[in-house]
């Protein structure tokens, strides 16, 4: 898990507890009651700065590089937008712009991986100094480059107030862990937008579910994928290998979504709406299905800004293949500068391929639950090539998941795990379904209870255990919080 978690020593882990409880507790009420209580025409400057004092309290020394990727990128929209009767100048701008922040994504996230590429297959040694990987710039890069496409490709009006353009790029509530927000969806609610008290509870209780998503279960989840990633190889059996397995994804669901879940509920509170990230990708019966409602927002921005561009699905075959290569190949590489999150992107790409040309009319006759039971043994496999470290750290977990050399097919470890957790796996396994969802909206229609005095106990309960565990418990890893 080296590439998805960050190692902290004792002392870091409390200043990030603190940090943590400080930005619930101080900065987030703090940044609200100014929000609400000052006149509309400050709005966007007390977000903008409070995003900016997000941002410095976690790496303070690069925001001097995004405060120069502002200032580059929207002076380049201008120019750009500029040109628009000459194309030629217009593409010359769009490409310069392209390779500079490509290149400021690649020189700090894929720099190292690469030159251990070379050393690795070269007879060469190309030392270099690790660098820390600025927090979000893979979100905020791609944030920026819709932008500036969609000025050139004449789908947005550029934006001339340099604060606004400002605040789109830096926006805290999304801005280190996504979802990924493009320039058309927010451009107008950047000049003007809806508060009210409504849309701050409707944002309060998605901010809250997001909180307990990542509080309560992800981190618990994580617990059982730890325990078992830190069993020596050689005595894990394969229920064992598949609990932990079932755990990280687990993990995973509630960590990401939660994130999202709580940008999308402080959006609201704002009165911004961003678009949905996660639809319950586990209930899905393809893997085609399952990438239409897991991590939307990325997708879309591929879709919309390699898929197309290079034919989409309206050329030959053979080219059709190659662009879903294309995309899976860079949406693993997005994930992570490892090979083993290239294999996890191309893996995908190679199911899709296999789904559309040939799985498709089987599947469609198959039971949903046969359908169902295909789509998440694949997606257990997929994260195990996520998590993993190296190809043969992977390949010895999936062995051991099948039964080679595996520690029997269930262990005293394995029944612990299983028998200790069984309401925590059933509260995993509904949690990530709709049902409860919609079994609590239900019972509060069918009730006909005061809907407003219900949902405030629940939330309000809700949080503060939520605040209880971060203050109680040491186990608090950020999967997607370098990305």
């Amino acid at each position: 898990m080296r590439h998805l978690r960050r190692v902290f020593d004792k002392k870091e882990l409390e200043r990030c507890y603190l940090a943590v409880l400080v930005f619930y507790l101080s900065f987030l009420p703090a940044v609200m009651i100014l929000y609400y209580l000052l006149p509309v025409r400050f709005r966007n400057v007390i977000l903008l700065l409070a995003s900016l004092v997000f941002y410095a309290w976690g790496e303070p020394v690069y925001l001097f590089l995004m405060l120069l990727s502002i200032l580059f990128n929207y002076f380049s929209g201008l120019d750009i937008a500029r040109n628009l009767q000459d194309k030629r100048a217009a593409k010359r701008s769009l490409v310069f712009n392209l390779i500079i922040n490509l290149a400021v994504l690649g020189f700090f996230k894929y720099e190292g991986f690469v030159l251990d590429t070379l050393n690795g297959i070269l007879p060469v040694h190309i030392s270099y100094h690790a660098l820390p990987l600025p927090i979000g710039i893979s979100f905020y890069t791609f944030q920026i480059l819709s932008y500036i496409i969609d000025v050139y490709r004449g789908n947005v009006k550029v934006q001339t107030n340099l604060p606004n353009f400002a605040l789109y790029v830096t926006m805290f509530p999304q801005l280190i862990a996504g979802p990924i927000v493009q320039y058309a969806d927010v451009d107008e609610q950047l000049a003007s937008r809806e508060v009210s008290w409504t849309k701050f509870g409707e944002g309060s209780m998605y901010f809250i579910r997001g909180l307990a998503k990542k509080v309560l279960l992800a981190n618990t989840s994580g617990m059982i994928f730890t325990e078992v990633s830190g069993l020596a190889k050689g005595n894990i059996a394969v229920m064992t290998a598949w609990l932990g397995a079932f755990a990280y994804m687990f993990q995973i669901y509630f960590d990401f979504s939660g994130y999202s879940d709580m940008a999308i509920g402080l959006g609201k509170m704002l009165g911004f709406e961003f678009n949905m990230n996660f639809n319950y990708p586990y209930v899905s019966k393809s893997i085609t299905e399952f990438w239409r409602r897991w991590h939307i927002s990325l997708s879309s921005w591929f879709r919309d800004y390699v898929y197309i561009p290079l034919g989409g699905n309206r050329v030959s075959k053979i080219k059709h293949i190659r662009n879903l290569l294309i995309v899976w190949f860079l949406t693993g590489l997005w994930h992570g500068a490892a090979w083993n999150f290239v294999a996890w992107g191309l893996y995908y790409g190679v199911i899709l391929i296999i789904e559309k040309y040939l799985l498709s009319p089987v599947l469609d006759r198959l039971p949903d639950v046969v359908r169902h039971i295909y789509s998440i043994v694949l997606v257990v496999i997929g994260w195990v090539l996520f998590f993993s470290s190296s190809f043969g750290q992977a390949a010895d977990y999936i062995r051991v998941m099948f039964g080679a050399g595996a520690h029997g097919f269930a262990d005293r470890e394995s029944m612990y795990l299983l028998t200790s957790n069984l309401i925590l796996w059933l509260i995993l396994i509904f949690g990530s379904t709709p049902l409860v969802h919609f079994r609590y909206e239900h019972m509060l229609r069918s009730k006909k209870w005061n809907t407003t005095i219900i949902n405030s106990v629940v939330y309000a309960a809700l949080f503060i255990v939520c605040i209880a565990y971060l203050v109680t418990e040491t186990y608090n890893p950020f999967l997607y919080f370098r990305f």
